[in-house]
């Protein structure tokens, strides 16, 4: 009778512990995490792998992608919907892609929306779509790029300014402004896009030698500010334009920017990262994140962190702990460069890329990661998609709530 009693009570025992790891590792696996991915399409970079006007080639090459990133188990992509005043769908304002058909204003044939397709498909996948738009690249290259009488940049010439090979928008100037937030509110009223995503393009990237030409637009808008202050003042007053449009239209819909991964250098501000990075957002793209965070203007934010551990100037390490320091309250998910693989030393370690998840998935204040790009899953240098989908992303989890 003892002996029976005792066996009882060790198999007793042994169902609660096994319930207590089980519900354990479930409440992990379903930790909300972001597992997202960028798709780009300008150049071809991931999307379509070609141009074509074959709609079923299209929707083809989508499908077997967004399988690929399913089995790995992501759970959202990041989809380039409009990489220079164009788009990859039926645009009122814009014409079709070159980069999907061939030919700027080329339809795909037999017609449809691609985009309607694939958030569908995205969602029947559990997955969600958040749609990537560049705001003011304009011309991805003038001598060479595919452009249409019926391109925006042909009708208002004066909205635009050539810097290099490229035309952008200019910045200062509110009516390119207002056109840019209507060709947003017109893609987030039509269609169930989970979020509208912008990248680190707002003032381009200086080409040494070479001031950006907006002196007139300066002289005639400045008021009296510093150059520096009154470009920041342009890209802030797009970015409260947008998140407020985004939100009338639809409050579900989410407003994340992906900026360039140094916000400031502390030489220069005491609230900046110890870092020593060229180019930074505040000082040279005129992005101020952290106020758009501050004064809650975006619902997001995924700093590009492109850098390995022990960066002689941008340590991935350092940044991650200041990002995770400076959310004010909203998700932060860290853009990792699984496209560096084999680029050189740092990045030919293996252990690179997997130590970076583990980093990320032990800072408070990080609620995930976004990988550039789609293609990189397809080489699987050194294994990494195979540990993602095999081990880190074994588990199903959900994509993080706004907060």
């Amino acid at each position: 009778m003892i002996k029976r009693t005792f066996l009882v009570y060790i198999a007793f025992t042994a169902i609660a512990f096994f319930n207590i790891f089980s519900n354990t590792a479930y409440a992990q696996a379903n930790k909300p995490e972001m597992r997202a991915v960028w798709v780009a399409t300008v150049d071809n970079i991931d999307w379509p792998d070609k141009p074509t006007i074959n709609s079923e080639e299209q929707r083809a090459s989508f499908i077997r992608l967004l399988d690929m990133h399913q089995r790995n188990g992501l759970n959202a992509i990041i989809m380039q919907i409009r990489p220079a005043t164009d788009a990859m769908y039926p645009s009122p304002f814009e014409p079709w892609s070159q980069w999907l058909t061939g030919r700027q204003g080329q339809p795909p044939v037999p017609y449809y929306d691609p985009l309607e397709f694939m958030i569908h498909e995205t969602h029947k996948r559990g997955m969600e779509f958040h749609a990537w738009m560049n705001p003011y690249r304009a011309v991805f290259n003038v001598r060479s790029s595919s452009i249409t009488s019926t391109h925006i940049s042909r009708i208002h010439p004066e909205w635009f300014l050539t810097y290099g090979d490229k035309k952008y928008f200019n910045p200062g100037n509110k009516e390119a402004q207002d056109y840019v937030v209507s060709v947003v509110r017109d893609v987030v009223s039509r269609y169930a896009v989970d979020a509208i995503h912008f990248d680190d393009y707002f003032y381009p990237y200086p080409i040494p030698g070479k001031e950006f030409p907006d002196a007139a637009m300066f002289q005639k808008y400045g008021n009296g500010m510093a150059k520096d202050e009154w470009r920041r003042s342009n890209v802030d007053s797009i970015i409260v334009k947008l998140y407020r449009t985004i939100k009338s239209v639809n409050s579900n819909c989410q407003f994340g920017i992906s900026p360039f991964g140094v916000w400031r250098n502390a030489d220069k501000d005491p609230e900046g990262s110890n870092t020593k990075a060229g180019p930074t957002n505040y000082d040279v793209l005129y992005a101020d994140i952290l106020l758009w965070l501050k004064n809650g203007w975006i619902d997001y934010v995924a700093p590009q962190i492109y850098w390995e551990f022990g960066h002689p100037l941008a340590a991935f390490e350092v940044l991650v702990d200041w990002w995770s320091k400076h959310t004010y309250g909203k998700n932060c998910y860290i853009g990792l460069a699984i496209y560096r693989a084999g680029s050189n030393a740092a990045w030919k370690d293996k252990t690179q890329l997997p130590r970076q998840i583990e980093k990320i998935r032990n800072t408070p204040n990080v609620q995930g990661m976004i990988f550039f790009s789609s293609k990189s899953f397809e080489k699987n240098q050194y294994g990494w998609s195979d540990s993602i989908r095999l081990n880190y992303f074994k588990e199903p989890a959900p994509v993080p709530r706004p907060q």
